[in-house]
């Protein structure tokens, strides 16, 4: 395994002190942490479109989030509901982290929030209008509420930070990738603080006839529930989801001159490529293994350190058994007693907001002593051969812990969150 030396000059610490999401288990972290102990699933049947002739019918919806609550309505048009998820999320984490939202966040804020796919349900709705109306009824708010740095861009103005402001776009790697950026602006010191995470809702027929036709999606239509089913000796592909998750980041010295309640501490972040194929990751988990031990490195960690993987695990054949090769190459005797658990199997797959959200859990977990489970894995396929924690959440005093998102085109991002106790400051 190829390590890396962690830096020799003293960096700038980087905390976490406000979180909030939306997803198919709620429409705010609250909802979402408590669907997640509980392990309730969040999928069904798809409620926003006909899904009659469709192979797969299927989704986590992020049914019970309103725009109304966030956005006038005359902005909604301007924006598409993955714009509108970061407005919500945004807004309950810097409600969160105890800012001022009258005041603006001003040049030493960054917004990094990344998008998998964009707005891909308007593209949809006004190609239809383009064909069936004619090119002079197109929206003229058609291009905003589409491209992906709209999310970081409406953000950004709405409170005023003039940072710097981008989306990062590496399929199911996303939220993950957006967090490591902006680890390395903070930790550089080009920002004091960032809004950083990850926002999607591609839940729409082209996205779902896509990824249904390279035979990528569960088709288990007749029980949605039980259909994502991480490392399950039955799972049959990944169930679509949507919605956002958002943290914010800080310097120490940022948080503790405001006196910030401070959630856990960014240690470690690890980036890799599989450079092996556009959907299938590398055998061995070559890759993936990469990008985890490259966080272990930054973050000074050893393998026994960390007490909890918050897995990709998306209920795909390959994919699972690749990352349970990944995390043995890494971890070796510690995988023994490694504890790992997919969210997903509640949430399905949120794509560009998987890392985010799953991030934020890692954190409740690392906060609270107590990890999420992996629901529907009745029995594990035999290569599949560590703790899963199983149907029940378990309480585990934790120190670090790590969050995997790997994405189409071999894209790895890891990223590590650490107790922060007050001798250690």
């Amino acid at each position: 395994m190829t390590s890396l030396t962690r830096p020799s000059i003293e960096e700038n610490r980087v905390v976490v002190t406000g979180m909030d999401c939306v997803s198919p288990l709620g429409a705010n972290l609250q909802s979402t942490w408590s669907g997640m102990i509980e392990g309730r699933s969040g999928i069904d049947t798809i409620k926003s479109f006909d899904v009659s002739d469709y192979s797969v019918k299927i989704a986590g919806e992020a049914l019970d989030f309103d725009p109304d609550n966030f956005i006038e309505k005359k902005e909604q048009k301007k924006m598409g509901r993955f714009i509108q998820f970061a407005m919500g999320a945004t807004q309950g984490a810097l409600k969160d982290a105890g800012f001022d939202l009258s005041q603006p966040l001003g040049p030493g804020c960054g917004t990094f929030l990344g998008v998998g796919m964009g707005g891909l349900g308007i593209i949809e709705d006004q190609h239809s209008i383009l064909v069936d109306r004619g090119p002079n009824r197109v929206s003229p708010f058609f291009i905003p509420a589409v491209i992906t740095n709209l999310a970081s861009g409406q953000v950004s103005m709405k409170y005023g930070a003039k940072g710097p402001s981008y989306s990062v776009t590496s399929a199911c790697a996303t939220g993950n990738h957006s967090i490591g950026d902006a680890l390395m602006y903070l930790r550089s010191g080009r920002c004091e603080m960032a809004i950083v995470g990850g926002s999607e809702s591609t839940i729409c027929p082209t996205a779902l006839a896509g990824f249904a036709n390279m035979k990528a999606l569960s088709k288990r239509n007749d029980a949605p529930t039980k259909a994502s089913r991480p490392w399950d000796k039955d799972r049959d592909g990944f169930v679509m989801g949507e919605g956002c998750g958002v943290l914010i980041l800080e310097t120490l010295r940022h948080a503790l001159k405001r006196g910030a309640r401070i959630y856990a501490e960014v240690t470690g972040y690890g980036a890799s490529s599989d450079a092996y194929h556009m959907t299938n990751p590398s055998p061995g988990g070559e890759g993936a293994g990469m990008a985890m031990q490259w966080a272990l490195d930054d973050a000074g960690l050893t393998p026994s350190s960390i007490g909890y993987i918050n897995a990709h695990g998306t209920s795909t054949p390959v994919g699972d058994e690749i990352e349970t090769q990944a995390i043995r190459r890494v971890f070796e005797e510690a995988a023994e007693t490694m504890v790992v658990s997919s969210t997903k199997s509640m949430t399905g797959h949120l794509l560009g907001a998987a890392g985010a959200l799953e991030s934020i859990a890692s954190i409740k977990a690392l906060t609270e002593g107590i990890i999420p489970p992996t629901i529907n894995l009745d029995e594990p396929s035999p290569e599949n051969n560590l703790d899963y924690v199983p149907y029940k959440a378990v309480k585990k005093d934790l120190q670090h812990v790590l969050n995997n998102s790997f994405g189409f085109g071999g894209t790895n991002a890891c990223v590590i969150f650490s107790r922060l106790d007050e001798k250690d400051i």
